[in-house]
C-alpha cells in the first residue's frame, strides 16, 4: 500500500496500525499545498463472510457519519473524506500528531492526584461536547486520545465503536 495514491490526491507514506475491521495509515494530500498530513483508514475485514462485510461496512459508514456530525471540534480529527474505490472503502480525516497519554499516567508510577485530574478534566470536556450532539464514545482508553504535540492538548480519536 506504500506510495498508492487514493482518489489522485491521498498518497500514502506508512502504515500506523489495524484492527479486525481495518488498516490505518499516514498520508499526505498532494492536491494541497505544502501537502498536509492526514490518516486514511481504510476497510479490510478478516473475512469475506457476507455478514461481517455487512457489519464493517455499517460500522464505518457509522464512523463517517458521527465525524461530520461532530463538524469541527479542534479536539476531534475533522472528517476529510469518506469513499468508495474499487471494492475497498476509504476514510480521510485531519492527522492529530503526537501521542498517547500512557507516558503521563502509565509508566508504572503512581502518578501525582493533580496530574490525574487534569488529564480527566480534558477528556470529559471533550465528551461533553460529544455528548452534547448525541454522540457516545464506547472505547475510551488512553490508546484513543493523543497528548498532540503542538498544544499539548488532549485529542480524542477511533469514534468507530461510538454510537449515535
Amino acid at each position: 500500500m506504500l506510495d498508492t495514491i487514493l482518489r489522485g490526491h491521498y498518497k500514502i507514506i506508512s502504515h500506523l496500525g489495524g484492527g479486525g475491521f481495518g488498516q490505518t495509515y499516514l498520508a499526505e494530500d498532494i492536491d494541497l499545498p505544502k501537502h498536509p498530513i492526514c490518516v486514511v483508514k481504510q476497510l479490510k475485514p478478516v473475512s469475506n463472510e457476507p455478514f461481517v462485510l455487512e457489519t464493517a461496512k455499517r460500522l464505518f459508514d457509522k464512523e463517517a457519519k458521527i465525524l461530520y456530525a461532530l463538524g469541527s471540534h479542534d479536539l476531534i480529527p475533522r472528517l476529510l473524506a469518506h469513499f468508495q474505490e474499487g471494492e475497498e472503502f476509504y476514510l480521510v480525516q485531519e492527522f492529530a500528531d503526537g501521542s498517547d497519554p500512557t507516558r503521563e499516567i502509565g509508566n508504572g508510577k503512581r502518578s501525582p492526584e493533580v496530574v490525574a485530574i487534569a488529564l480527566l478534566r480534558e477528556v470529559l470536556e471533550i465528551l461533553v461536547f460529544v455528548h452534547d450532539r448525541g454522540v457516545v464514545h464506547r472505547d475510551i482508553k488512553p490508546a484513543n486520545l493523543i497528548r498532540r504535540r503542538s498544544d499539548r492538548k488532549i485529542v480524542l480519536i477511533d469514534l468507530e465503536q461510538s454510537k449515535l
